[in-house]
């Protein structure tokens, strides 16, 4: 048996990276993993290795509708959309802020509201969202809008777990450093020099190399376990150091 034998999770995000390694760990421990993703292409890979699949638009609020009406309410919802804008607030567009504010934050705070009243009748579940350690942890550069919102996801975050947690409802918020996704190897191949891009990450790494996204999924397993009962309302670091340097 494993550690979330008998809890359904929600996975938003779930194609590839982090939510991908997080859906797969989870199935892995005994969850049945409904794992959404807007690319149908990444879920269908991911369906062979075991999580149920459907595709999700975060952005839209029918397709979410659409979703809570066909699997129910989840023991465990984990928030891992999201997208990094770069630059500074003067490259910053009105189009750049509405995007990633709609993206990151609002897509999480409609999931959220979607979700909590049937947990609530229930008696509880599990929220994860994910955030960074860029927001109001620290400021990386160029980071202005995406750290911005990912400081909202934290605000959210506690703000949930004030407000639900005599409903037996807990909700964390994760905050990574550097992960090596494709998501963050696209990013470095579109500056013109992935080599040079690369060893910029890395150098600002106190332990000299990136995380693996199985490394934040162990922590997404433990706060949607019952071993995190006692946890709720906490921003988790796992930055491998970078923040306390």
């Amino acid at each position: 048996m494993g550690r979330l034998a008998g809890k359904t999770v929600l996975v938003t995000a779930a194609g590839q990276g982090i939510g991908r390694a997080s859906a797969l760990a989870m199935h892995r421990e005994g969850a049945r993993v409904i794992a959404t993703d807007i690319n149908e292409g990444l879920l269908a890979s991911l369906a062979a290795e075991g999580p149920e699949v459907r595709v999700l638009n975060v952005r839209d609020p029918s397709a979410i509708a659409e979703t809570a009406a066909a699997v129910g309410t989840p023991d465990v919802l984990f928030n891992c959309a999201g997208f990094v804008a770069n630059g500074t607030i003067l490259d910053c567009t009105e189009e750049d802020w509405a995007f990633s504010i709609d993206l990151n934050l609002t897509a999480m705070f409609r999931m959220c509201r979607t979700f909590i009243p049937g947990m609530a009748a229930r008696g509880g579940g599990s929220i994860i969202n994910m955030a960074s350690v860029a927001s109001s942890v620290i400021a990386a550069p160029n980071r202005f809008v995406y750290g911005m919102t990912k400081a909202g996801v934290i605000g959210m975050t506690k703000a949930i777990a004030a407000d639900f947690v005599t409903k037996g409802i807990r909700c964390n918020a994760i905050c990574p450093g550097t992960v090596d996704t494709p998501s963050l190897n696209d990013r470095m191949a579109a500056g013109g020099d992935y080599e040079a891009a690369r060893k910029a990450f890395l150098a600002r790494q106190p332990t000299g190399k990136l995380a693996r996204a199985e490394d934040i999924a162990g922590l997404v397993v433990f706060l949607a376990s019952d071993e995190a009962a006692f946890v709720t309302g906490a921003i988790h670091v796992i930055d491998g150091g970078w923040s306390n340097t």
